[in-house]
C-alpha cells in the first residue's frame, strides 16, 4: 500500500491541534497558588523582578512559537513523507510517538549541557535562583533550533500531527515539575517518571547536582544511561556563577555574546571548532586564558582584602 502524502496546505491544520491555550488558565491558577502559598508559609519562592523576566521571556517565546510552528513541523512532513514506512494513527502510536519524543528530549537536552553552542540555546533556563512555577517560562528564544534534534520521529514513520500533539503533552507536564510544593512522590512514580525532585536537582548548582536528570518525563533515561542523582540536600538553584541582571535581553543572549567574542581571538578553525563545541567553561584560547587567570587573581585580591583589614593596627592603637 502506498503511503498517503502529507502535503503543506493539510499541515496548516496543525493550529487546530493546538492545546496549550486551554491550559492557560490552568498555568495561571498554580502560579498564583504557588504564590499565595509561599506568602502564607513565608517563603520566598518568588521575586518580583525575576518573575517578570520570565514572564516577558516566555511571552516572547510563545509568540515566536506561534509564528515558526508550522514551519518547523513542516520540516517534519518533508522527513515523514520522503520514508517509505508510517505508523498509523492508533491509540498505541501516539505511546511510541509520546516515547520517542521523550527520548529525542532527553538527548537534546543532555547535549545542551554538554555542548556550548547548544547551552546558549538552554542557559536562559538555568539563570534563576529560585525554583517555581515561572521558571518553566524561561525558555531562550534560540532554542527552536534544537528542533533537528527531533527528526528521528517523523523518520521512524510518526507524522506531523501526532508529533505535535505529543510534543505539547510534554512540554505541558514539563511545567508542573518546576515547583518546590510537591516533595517526593510515591517510588514507583519516583522511579519511572520526573518529578520535582529530580527537576530541582537538575537546576542545582550544587556540585553533585550540576549536569544530572536530564529526562523531561521518563526519569528512566537517567537511570539508563548514568546521569541520575536523587536529590538529598536543598539545591542550590541557578548557574554556578549567578547572574546579577533580570533585563531579559541579558538573560537571552549573554551566552551567545561571549562566544562571539571568544570566536573573534581564536587563531584556527580547529579553536573555532572547540569553542562551540566544547562543554561549556572550556578554556580554549589565549584568550580565554588570560581572563581566567585575571579572574582568579581578581577573586583571590577580594578574598584576601578582610584579612589584610584584621591584620593591620588601628590607627588608635598606633598612637598609644
Amino acid at each position: 500500500m502506498t503511503k498517503e502524502q502529507i502535503t503543506l496546505e493539510e499541515l496548516r491544520g496543525i493550529d487546530d491541534l493546538t492545546i496549550m491555550h486551554y491550559a492557560i488558565p490552568i498555568i495561571i491558577v498554580s502560579v498564583l497558588i504557588e504564590w499565595g502559598v509561599g506568602i502564607y508559609k513565608k517563603r520566598d519562592y518568588y521575586h518580583k523582578k525575576d518573575f517578570m523576566a520570565a514572564l516577558t521571556i516566555g511571552g516572547v517565546n510563545t509568540l515566536l512559537s506561534g509564528a515558526i510552528k508550522v514551519w518547523l513541523f513542516a520540516v517534519a512532513m518533508v522527513v515523514y513523507n520522503l520514508v517509505p514506512w508510517s505508523v498509523p494513527r492508533v491509540w498505541w502510536g501516539f505511546i511510541l510517538c509520546f516515547i520517542a519524543v521523550d527520548f529525542c528530549r532527553y538527548w537534546a537536552h543532555r547535549i545542551s549541557h554538554e555542548q556550548r553552542f547548544w547551552w546558549a540555546t538552554h542557559v536562559t533556563h538555568h539563570s534563576s535562583q529560585k525554583m517555581n512555577f515561572s521558571v518553566s517560562f524561561r525558555t531562550g528564544w534560540t532554542q527552536h533550533i534544537k528542533f533537528v534534534f527531533f527528526l528521528p520521529v517523523p523518520f521512524i514513520g510518526l507524522d506531523p500531527f501526532t508529533f505535535f500533539i505529543c510534543h505539547q503533552l510534554a512540554v505541558l507536564y514539563q511545567f508542573f515539575v518546576h515547583t518546590e510544593l510537591v516533595k517526593k512522590l510515591p517510588a514507583p512514580i519516583e522511579y519511572i517518571m520526573v518529578t520535582p525532585s529530580h527537576h530541582r536537582v537538575h537546576h542545582g548548582s550544587n556540585p553533585k547536582y550540576i549536569d544530572k536528570n536530564y529526562g523531561s518525563t521518563f526519569i528512566v533515561w537517567d537511570r539508563l544511561f548514568g546521569t541520575f542523582q536523587p536529590e538529598e540536600e536543598r539545591p542550590v538553584y541557578g548557574l554556578t556563577k549567578p547572574l546579577t541582571s533580570f533585563n531579559p535581553l541579558y538573560l537571552v543572549f549573554h551566552e551567545w555574546v561571549d562566544i562571539w567574542r571568544d570566536l573573534k581571538h581564536a587563531r584556527s578553525g580547529k579553536e573555532m571548532f572547540q569553542i562551540l563545541f566544547k562543554p561549556p567553561g572550556a578554556i580554549v584560547t589565549d584568550y580565554q586564558r588570560r581572563n581566567q587567570e585575571q579572574a582568579l587573581a581578581l577573586e583571590t585580591r577580594e578574598e584576601e582584602k578582610p584579612e589584610r583589614l584584621l591584620k593591620q593596627p588601628s590607627n588608635i592603637l598606633e598612637a598609644t
